[in-house]
C-alpha cells in the first residue's frame, strides 16, 4: 500500500529480530491514558510460530499491551506512548506507518465475537474487498482456505450465504478468526477470545490456537492460567503495568524466577 503511509513488512525492516526469531518486540514501551500510566517500560519479544500468553490480574495492563501491538489504542484521544514496538524490525509507532496495513499484518480477535451483520461469506472477504479485491475466484479461494484454517469450513460450507449472526457464539468467534486470516496476517492477537464461550466452544478455540501456530505467530491474553499453560509456548506475567516475568511457559509456571509471579501462580493474590 503506497498511499497513506509506508507498508509494514519484511521489505521495510530487518526481518526476524537479531536476538532470535522474534517477529515483534517491545523495547521499553510505556503507555499513558491521560495522566494515568498503564504500561511501564515493557520489554519482551514475540517469537515466530509460537504462542505467547499474557497473564495477570484484572487491570494489570494485559489488554492495553496487546492492543498496543497493532495500535488499537490509537482510537483513544488521551493515549500517549514512549519506547518502541517493533514488527519485522520496524517501529510501528514510527513516522509514515500505514496503520491499516499494520492491522492487516497483525490481526486482532476480541473478547466477544463481532461478526458483521452480513453473510458468512461476506464476513470473510470483507477486508479483501476493502483493499479492492473483487475477483470471484480469488475471493472463493480465500473463503475456503480461511474457513478451513479456522476449523469452520465443514460446519458452514453449505450455508456460506446465510447470516453470520445465525451461527453459535463459538462459531462466530472462529468466523472472526477466519476473517482475520483472509487478510494474510503474520501475527494474530487474541484478547481473551474464550471469555464469552462455553467449555466446548472454548476447547475448540484452544485446539485452533495450537494448530494456527504452524503458520502464524499468536499472542493471547487470558485470565485463565490453566489455559495459558495449555496453549502457550511463552508466558508474560504483568502486574500494575509492569512485565514482572517473561519466559518459556513451563519455566514460568513451574520454576518462576520472581516471588510475585509465584504468588500469583499459586493463587496467593489476584
Amino acid at each position: 500500500m503506497e498511499e497513506g503511509g509506508a507498508v509494514i513488512g519484511p521489505e521495510n525492516g530487518a526481518g526476524a529480530d537479531a536476538e532470535g526469531d522474534a517477529v515483534m518486540r517491545c523495547r521499553g514501551f510505556s503507555l499513558w491514558y491521560g495522566k494515568v500510566q498503564a504500561l511501564k517500560g515493557v520489554h519482551f519479544g514475540v517469537r515466530k510460530n509460537k504462542v505467547t500468553a499474557l497473564i495477570g490480574p484484572s487491570g494489570c495492563g494485559k489488554s492495553t499491551l496487546i492492543r498496543a501491538l497493532n495500535r488499537m489504542n490509537d482510537v483513544i484521544d488521551c493515549v500517549r506512548t514512549e519506547g518502541e514496538i517493533e514488527f519485522l524490525g520496524r517501529n510501528v509507532y514510527g513516522p509514515g506507518v500505514d496503520v491499516t496495513e499494520l492491522r492487516t499484518k497483525v490481526g486482532m480477535i476480541f473478547q466477544r465475537p463481532n461478526p458483521f451483520p452480513m453473510s458468512i461469506y461476506e464476513n470473510v472477504v470483507y477486508g479483501l474487498r476493502v483493499h479492492g479485491v473483487n475477483d470471484r475466484r480469488v475471493l472463493d479461494e480465500a473463503v475456503e482456505r480461511s474457513l478451513k484454517q479456522a476449523a469452520l469450513w465443514d460446519e458452514v460450507d453449505c450455508r456460506l450465504h446465510e447470516p453470520a449472526l445465525s451461527l453459535s457464539g463459538g462459531q462466530q468467534q472462529r468466523l472472526c478468526v477466519a476473517r482475520a486470516l483472509a487478510g494474510g496476517p503474520e501475527v494474530l492477537l487474541m484478547d481473551e477470545p474464550t471469555s464469552a464461550l462455553d467449555p466446548i466452544a472454548t476447547a475448540k478455540i484452544e485446539d485452533l490456537v495450537y494448530h494456527l501456530k504452524r503458520d502464524y505467530t499468536v499472542v493471547i491474553v487470558t485470565h485463565n492460567m490453566q489455559q495459558a499453560a495449555r496453549v502457550s509456548d511463552f508466558t508474560g506475567f504483568l502486574y500494575l503495568g509492569e512485565l514482572v516475568e517473561f519466559g518459556e511457559t513451563e519455566q514460568v509456571f513451574k520454576r518462576p524466577k520472581e516471588a510475585l509471579t509465584e504468588r500469583y501462580i499459586t493463587g496467593s493474590f489476584g
